[in-house]
């Protein structure tokens, strides 16, 4: 297992710390830059600026991408560390040495972690000896041995005496590994805008259904609904232009499980005598997401046609 020491504002660990039942941030940067330290589940560390040389918390990382900053700010919200949009526009104007209304909505790296800690004051771990000052962004580690294993170990012991709120598996995970026994990576559990980033990209940032290529009107929609169990996971999400994710989530329309194919409830024509532009739509294929990402299950399908449609 690796873990990555990042360097961050201080300004986003302290508005972050003071949130409560944070469940997902992310760990943003003003640039489209591409990060490949980590894989799914390994651990992702906040190292502040100079003059502290402290890990003061950190996350369990699950994917990087390059978005616009207009779907960042839609998908996590006060998870970017800044309570409205104007403040992050702001800091990344700053960072990009630019003013903010020559910003547009510029490309940004989301680097997006979940079940995330924040250490109080007198549990901020020394950042190790080859952690140099003049680090800009932060340093990886392999936790096997050396420093890297070290600091495993005293993160560990942090996570042991905090009691996980809600369902935390990978922090679980990590603080169960024995002593010295190689720690198990385990898929942290994903919040809503971490699963709303990641289906607009897997779908190319277009409807599933329609095309449609608006960013504004699309939305990440879940196939089995998350109050029904389904989870955050894009082999569970669809994305879909606003309209038809309403009619989704209340059963108007569904997609066959089997040929994946659009169904239109004729509860629209009986309910209010309309629907011409939905009942074109009628058998259109479901788009699938781009290479690399799952595509929805069977299963998740099934039960939509099956529990939620209203045939």
């Amino acid at each position: 297992m690796r873990l990555f020491v990042g360097v961050t504002d201080d300004q986003w660990f302290h508005f972050l710390a003071g949130q409560p039942a944070c469940e997902e941030v992310n760990f943003w940067r003003p640039s489209g830059v591409g990060f490949q330290a980590l894989g799914e589940g390994e651990l992702f560390l906040f190292k502040l600026h100079a003059p502290h040389h402290f890990i003061v918390g950190g996350g369990f990382f699950t994917r990087a991408l390059q978005v616009p900053l207009s779907l960042a700010w839609d998908a996590f919200g006060p998870a970017n560390g800044v309570p409205d949009l104007g403040a992050m526009r702001r800091r990344i104007a700053k960072y990009r040495r630019q003013t903010p209304e020559a910003l547009g909505n510029p490309p940004i790296t989301c680097l997006m972690l979940a079940e995330p800690f924040f250490l109080p004051r007198e549990e901020w771990i020394p950042v190790p000896a080859s952690f140099k000052s003049n680090i800009v962004t932060g340093k990886g580690y392999d936790t096997r041995e050396g420093e890297g294993r070290e600091l495993f170990e005293t993160v560990k012991e942090r996570l042991q005496v905090r009691v996980p709120d809600g369902p935390r598996p990978a922090t679980l995970a990590a603080a169960a590994t024995p002593r010295y026994g190689a720690p198990r990576i385990v898929t942290p559990r994903l919040g809503q805008g971490t699963f709303r980033a990641l289906v607009t990209e897997a779908y190319g940032r277009r409807c599933a259904v329609t095309g449609e290529k608006t960013l504004p009107v699309l939305e990440a929609a879940h196939v089995q609904p998350y109050a029904s169990g389904g989870p955050h996971e894009v082999s569970n999400g669809l994305l879909l232009r606003s309209d038809l994710h309403r009619l989704y989530d209340q059963g108007y329309v569904t997609v066959d499980p089997d040929d994946r194919r659009l169904l239109v409830s004729p509860r629209i024509r009986e309910e209010f005598q309309n629907g011409r532009h939905y009942y074109a739509l009628e058998g259109q294929a479901l788009a699938a997401p781009q290479r690399g990402f799952a595509p929805v299950t069977r299963e998740r399908l099934l039960y939509h046609a099956e529990q939620v449609y209203r045939a």
